[in-house]
């Protein structure tokens, strides 16, 4: 249980260094225009993840 804990915090991090370093210059892309879509994506995508282990 705590490796998914741990994935989901690392995710969001990682969904947010995405929106900060890459982004969306243009404002147009539904995930990562906003920080709060990129984190909780990348949230999503680190419990997926971690969920096979």
């Amino acid at each position: 249980m705590t490796i998914k804990i741990i994935g989901t915090i690392i995710g969001g991090l990682l969904g947010l260094l995405y929106y900060k370093k890459v982004g969306c210059p243009t404002g147009t892309c539904p995930i990562t225009s906003n920080r709060y879509g990129s984190m909780l994506y990348g949230a999503v995508m680190g419990f997926l993840i971690t969920s096979f282990f």
